[in-house]
């Protein structure tokens, strides 16, 4: 088929390769954009983020989970929900960012190759066609091929009762009904998202991580409430402890063995602990690209790898692994591909699908504990604004975090309905340096959720002894008597 020759070649069509292809046509490189897939989107299109967020806001509705509070725990807009009813509106959602995404790609002049890409050298890609195989040169080289389900050797998938979180999406998963019973194994953020899920349509969910703290990198509190929430939802926790084995029995029953040797009986098993780097089609070794633990590659502060012209992006780097930030890691290595300054974001805003869900951007008190930063926080629940009321969210809340010297906005963390939508006003107010009187004295429609800010502002000074107005005359006070604007900062 000849060899081709590009200024930069994208590996994967996921939310990091799409940025990083459309940054570079916009720098006025030619780029080719290599898929693995018949179609494009990558791993957050096809079987992770848009199939799985459509998943729970559908499984949300038809179980009436969003109002049990106001009509009942027995409140469900469809009886009898099953699994046809739930993918129906999965595949509608992912066909149509299909479509979008394709347009978008082409439209700004993205080439777009269908095939597997590997490495010959380090600038040369072969990509296996439905043609045969064609060879491209290039200058750069941006891998997001992003990554897999981890599989344990010591469990026995059938994709029957047995399955990982891709196989639910699988053209060729069926499920005839919906288990009575099942068991997650991992406790991380997918397999934590699909507990609350599972849970909400009334199925006996156990969840199992060898771990014995869940979410380490979430404020305590908010974690304590996402906790009560789900074992009020009859969630069974086995934090701390590990399996032995699995087994399915004649009637095609779950067994898992734990290491004390409890036996947990289930109608299924889903496996969610962690995931590994799609590397292992790309012959990294033949470009010199380092890999590390579980295919993961290794990248410097601008997402260079261990060869000067190839970066990595989204999530075959590991931690976050969100799409948001995938976005954002594309765009700028495009950028640095090409030697184009680029700022580094600081505020990154941090999303979980759990029900409810949770969102947090800024630092933590154990972080700030550990830099030694005197900080105070404020709460503001929703059971004490009216919107909490009328939706029906009780538990729902709001923490600020915030300097104690200057009242200055360290870290917003929420759970509750709404969380990823509200945590972008504490992440603009932080973007520019903002403080919590911010929120005092701005205006917010009423009845919202985003009241909870001026109500946690309130608390946070309150626990201070300051009130908005003498605070900030105190602060003129001291200015006007010579006193260096650090001594408030």
């Amino acid at each position: 088929m000849g060899v081709q020759s590009v200024e930069l070649v994208v590996i994967g069509s996921g939310p990091a390769g799409q940025k990083a292809a459309i940054q570079a046509v916009k720098l006025g490189k030619k780029v080719a954009l290599l898929e693995k897939r018949k179609v494009v989107g990558g791993v957050c299109t096809h079987t992770g983020t848009i199939p799985s967020k459509t998943l729970r806001e559908a499984i949300m509705y038809l179980s009436g989970y969003r109002q049990r509070s106001l009509y009942g725990r027995g409140y469900a807009v469809k009886k009898n929900v099953t699994y046809e009813d739930l993918i129906l509106q999965v595949n509608h959602v992912v066909s149509h960012e299909i479509e979008v995404t394709n347009d978008q790609l082409t439209r700004t002049g993205v080439e777009i190759i269908p095939g597997t890409a590997s490495f010959i050298d380090p600038h040369m890609v072969s990509v296996e066609t439905d043609q045969g195989v064609a060879q491209i040169k290039t200058e750069k080289v941006i891998v997001a091929c992003g990554t897999s389900p981890y599989r344990s050797p010591r469990v026995p998938f059938n994709n029957i009762n047995i399955l990982d979180t891709d196989t639910i999406f699988s053209p060729n998963f069926k499920m005839n009904r919906l288990p009575k019973s099942m068991l997650i194994i991992g406790a991380g953020v997918i397999g934590t998202e699909y507990a609350c899920m599972f849970s909400a349509l009334g199925v006996d969910v156990r969840l199992l991580d060898r771990r014995a703290d869940m979410f380490r990198f979430v404020d305590p509190e908010i974690l304590e409430a996402l906790v009560y929430q789900m074992r009020n939802e009859r969630v069974t926790l086995y934090l701390g402890k590990d399996f032995e084995k699995v087994e399915v029995d004649e009637e095609m029953n779950v067994q898992t063995t734990l290491e004390n040797g409890r036996v947990v009986n289930t109608e299924m098993l889903l496996f969610s602990s962690g995931r590994t780097g799609a590397t292992d089609e790309l012959r990294a070794d033949l470009a010199g690209i380092e890999v590390g633990n579980r295919g993961l590659i290794k990248v410097d502060a601008q997402f260079k790898t261990s060869v000067d012209h190839i970066y990595a992006v989204g999530d075959i780097i590991g931690f976050p692994a969100l799409a948001s930030t995938s976005m954002e890691q594309g765009r700028c290595a495009a950028c640095h591909a090409f030697g184009i300054p680029v700022s580094s974001f600081k505020h990154y805003p941090y999303g979980i699908y759990t029900i409810p869900e949770i969102s947090m951007v800024g630092q933590t008190e154990r972080e700030l504990s550990e830099a030694g930063t005197p900080y105070e926080i404020g709460l503001g629940r929703y059971r004490e604004i009216a919107k909490g009321k009328i939706i029906g969210d009780s538990t729902g809340l709001l923490k600020l975090i915030f300097d104690q010297r200057d009242a200055k906005l360290l870290g917003v963390h929420i759970i509750g309905e709404g969380a990823t939508e509200l945590i972008h006003i504490g992440q603009a107010v932080m973007s520019f340096g903002g403080t919590i009187d911010y929120f005092v004295e701005t205006v917010f429609n009423y009845p919202t959720l985003a009241e909870a800010y001026k109500l946690a502002a309130l608390n946070g000074l309150k626990r201070l002894g300051w009130t908005p107005g003498g605070r900030r005359d105190l602060e003129i006070a001291i200015n006007s008597e010579g006193a260096s604007e650090e001594v408030l900062e």
